[in-house]
């Protein structure tokens, strides 16, 4: 890999911290910092991590320019850095922290990355996709889940999941529109300043070091809620579970990623879909019976039968396109992801039980 310097945005958070290991350990003499603000609880445990593996960690709020003045001679910014929940902005909470987060903060990061000419890798959302119009997708209710017909009311839409090429016109969440708004920022941004830049709209993403939530990280809150024995519910959609989406394991994204930062020719200025797609997916009702195998609990599982705020019963990510250009595939299967998870979690239990309990 051609990079010397590499500063990744979001470094202390489970997609950040975890690139940014794989990289040092795959190509030991690039000098890699991770920046942080700390906001998300549990991030302060990827710090021994980066440390452990010679990676320097700054502590930074990307809403502040001023705390990224001393960021210099860098050539890659990952830009893996947000507030990651779809539930952000509603009910009386005020949107302002989302969009200064995920909005201006990545006019920070960019402008990291112009003023040191530097690639720019940013992580997206499928979330872009307006919910509307996700909800209106035909759909065929199977024992233990929902999937979607073959043949679709809306362009980019099929069995396979949703394309590059499914609008985005339409309200999708205060988290999905700052970061299609960071989109079109970068593409003017790679225009107006020749900048190489690449945009990944990913999926669910799951496995250790994750500190999974209601509202994000779906795998690891129901592994931990199994392993610890706590409670959850299925929310939504009759309350019955069989709401599905699809899953890549961190290291499958990292495989991506490594591809693009090594082509970054062939990659830059596009936009693509990245995620397990419909074989690598899974409804509540399956993952619970895959916690329940791994965890050897079994819990109780309410039922809400009112779906919540920009909820979908099911997103699946249609990967043609990616798959097309550069061959690349998840291989963690949704059950080897689980695994995974419940392992972690039992050889950090005492660290973690606060946090995931």
């Amino acid at each position: 890999m051609r990079y010397e310097k590499i500063v990744v945005f979001g470094g202390a958070g489970f997609v950040g911290s975890n690139l940014a290991i794989f990289l040092k350990k795959d190509f030991p003499k690039i000098k890699i910092v991770c920046v942080d603000s700390l906001k998300r609880r549990g991030s302060e445990l990827a710090i021994p991590r980066l440390k452990d593996n010679n990676i320097e960690f700054f502590h930074g709020d990307i809403r502040n320019k001023e705390d990224l003045t001393g960021i210099r001679d860098v050539d890659c910014v990952i830009d893996c850095s947000a507030e990651p929940s779809v539930l952000a902005g509603y009910s009386d909470e005020s949107p302002e922290y989302v969009i200064n987060t995920n909005f201006f903060g990545t006019i920070n990061c960019l402008e990291v990355a112009r003023k040191n000419k530097a690639d720019f890798l940013f992580l997206s959302t499928s979330r872009v996709y307006p919910t509307k119009l996700i909800n209106s997708l035909k759909l065929v209710e199977k024992e233990t889940r929902f999937e979607l017909a073959e043949n679709q009311p809306v362009r980019g839409a099929s069995s396979k999941g949703i394309s590059e090429d499914f609008p985005i016109e339409g309200a999708s969440s205060f988290y999905g529109a700052t970061k299609l708004a960071s989109e079109i920022l970068i593409n003017e941004y790679i225009d107006a300043y020749d900048m190489r830049a690449v945009i990944d709209r990913c999926g669910v993403i799951a496995g250790p070091w994750q500190m999974g939530k209601v509202d994000q990280g779906l795998i690891v809150l129901w592994a931990a809620k199994h392993y610890f024995k706590g409670e959850l519910n299925y929310i939504g959609y009759g309350g019955e579970g069989k709401q599905v989406r699809d899953i890549i394991h961190i290291q499958d994204l990292y495989r991506l990623l490594k591809l693009q930062l090594e082509n970054i020719e062939q990659f830059s200025g596009k936009t693509y879909n990245v995620g397990g797609g419909r074989e690598f997916s899974v409804s509540l009702l399956e993952l619970t019976k895959l916690c329940e195998k791994y965890t050897g609990n079994k819990i109780k599982i309410g039922s809400v039968k009112e779906d919540r705020t920009q909820d979908v019963p099911i997103y699946l990510t249609d990967t043609t396109k990616i798959k097309r250009e550069c061959g690349w595939k998840p291989k963690i299967t949704i059950d080897e992801i689980v695994k995974d998870v419940v392992e972690w979690i039992r050889k950090n239990e005492k660290s973690l039980k606060p946090i995931l309990s």
